[in-house]
Order: C-alpha cells, then sequence, then structure tokens
C-alpha cells in the first residue's frame, strides 16, 4: 500500500512536474532541447498548479453536483434510511489531544452530517480503515469525535476499507442485509461523483449531500493569479479525482 501511493504521488501532478525538471538537468548537456521542453513543461506545470484561479476552474469541471439545500434536511428521512460518512485521513499523535484526529477535511463532512442527522434524525455510518494499517481506524477517531464533539452517536463503523470502493462495497456489506438501501453520503464537492458512482453499484440509492466545494469565486488577491501554496495542494485533489473518477469508470465496470 505505502509503494502504491508513492507511485501515484510521482505519476500524477506535482510529482510529475518535479520529474520533468528533474530530467531537464539530467539531460542538459546530452539532449539540451529535450532539457528545455522538459523545464518548460516541468516549470509551467508547478506555476499552474500553484494558481488559486486554475483551482476555480479545475474544480466547476469536477464539482458536478450541487449542494443540497438545508430546507431538505428535515424531510431526509423520506428519501432516505442512514448517513454515510467517507473518511478523509487522520492526524497522527496531535500533541494537544494526545492521541489521533480526524483530518480538517473529514471534521469539515463530520460537522455537516451532525447537523444533518440532528435535524432529520436518520442514523450515521462512518467509514474509513487504518492508515497504513495503524489503529486506531479512521472510522473509530471519527465515531469518537462525533460523539464528543458534535454530541451524535454513531450506530455502524466500517473501519476496514482502504478506498472509496470499498468504501461502498464494506458499506453495503454492512447496511444492505439489514434494509437499507438508500443513504445520505457526505464528502468533498470534488470527491462526490465517483463517491456517488461507487455506491450506487454497490446496490444503494443516493442522496449526495457535497461539503467543501472549490470551483468558486475564490476571493483571492489579483482574482486568483497570484501563486499560493495551498492551491498547489488543492489542484493536486482536483487531478488525483479526476484520474481516479477516469480509473473507477474502466476497471470496477
Amino acid at each position: 500500500m505505502p509503494f502504491r501511493y508513492f507511485l501515484k504521488n510521482l505519476l500524477l501532478p506535482p510529482g510529475i512536474f518535479l520529474l520533468f525538471i528533474l530530467f531537464a538537468w539530467w539531460l542538459r548537456k546530452s539532449r539540451p532541447l529535450v532539457a528545455r521542453v522538459l523545464f518548460v513543461v516541468g516549470l509551467g506545470g508547478m506555476w499552474a498548479m500553484s494558481l488559486p484561479i486554475v483551482v476555480e476552474w479545475s474544480g466547476k469541471g469536477i464539482e458536478t453536483i450541487p449542494p443540497m439545500p438545508q430546507s431538505d434536511w428535515a424531510t431526509l428521512a423520506q428519501r432516505a434510511d442512514a448517513i454515510v460518512v467517507l473518511g478523509s485521513g487522520r492526524e497522527r499523535n496531535d500533541p494537544s489531544w494526545g492521541g489521533d484526529i480526524p483530518t480538517g477535511t473529514a471534521l469539515e463532512r463530520m460537522r455537516y452530517a451532525a447537523r444533518m442527522a440532528k435535524a432529520s434524525g436518520l442514523p450515521i455510518l462512518v467509514a474509513g480503515g487504518l492508515h497504513y494499517g495503524e489503529p486506531p481506524s479512521e472510522a473509530a477517531i471519527m465515531a469518537d469525535s462525533l460523539r464528543d464533539d458534535f454530541g451524535v452517536t454513531v450506530r455502524w463503523q466500517e473501519g476496514e476499507s482502504r478506498t472509496t470502493w470499498e468504501n461502498a462495497t464494506m458499506s453495503a456489506a454492512m447496511l444492505l442485509p439489514q434494509g437499507i438501501k438508500r443513504v445520505v453520503v457526505v464528502t468533498q464537492a470534488w470527491h462526490m461523483p465517483r463517491s456517488v458512482w461507487s455506491f450506487e453499484k454497490a446496490g444503494f440509492s443516493v442522496v449526495p449531500a457535497p461539503v467543501g466545494y472549490l470551483g468558486k469565486d475564490n476571493a483571492r488577491p489579483f482574482g486568483g493569479w497570484s501563486p499560493e501554496a495551498r492551491a498547489v495542494w488543492q489542484n493536486g485533489q482536483l487531478l488525483n479525482e479526476a484520474a481516479g473518477l477516469v480509473g473507477y469508470k474502466l476497471f470496477y465496470r
């Protein structure tokens, strides 16, 4: 598993652009023309990935599912049987808390799901396995935080999955035998198309509840044309998601 993540990070931007720059330096004497092309592509790619305006454009292309109006929360029980919150990693050994905690992205999902659960009365399943094979699971960490920080008790913990596809199939193994076939899925807006596709393939009727939209007015200085470090991470997430959606449709038919 660690090797797979290393390879993915190396071959997807920004890793691939850094490789181009490295190869440009290596070929600068033997293949100067190729080296110049690789350098321009690598540097240009890194510059583009650092721009908030590119995040905004890319987000609009991927975040195709609209948000759920809060006015719909009270009637959700008419359209769904449970809320599924997808994990998003963990922060290890946080000194302030004395242990592992959910990431900021996971907390954004959990806050939304907690409000929705209180308004609708629907039970919650949290999904997320061991991070690099080490306990506790993401599901256990999220369940503790939902209880302690948001006052919501989690009914089910799916603590084995490592991917979105496994989130869906392992949640299905827990919920479908109980007759739960309609679920609200809570995840980031850029992750929602792949999540909906996966959960529908697993046998669910899905009500999407996306959060954390990136394809909106970024309100950044100079209209988003000034490089920012955070934009590199955000663009990386969007590119990874686009590649993941294509890969899922090819391999999980």
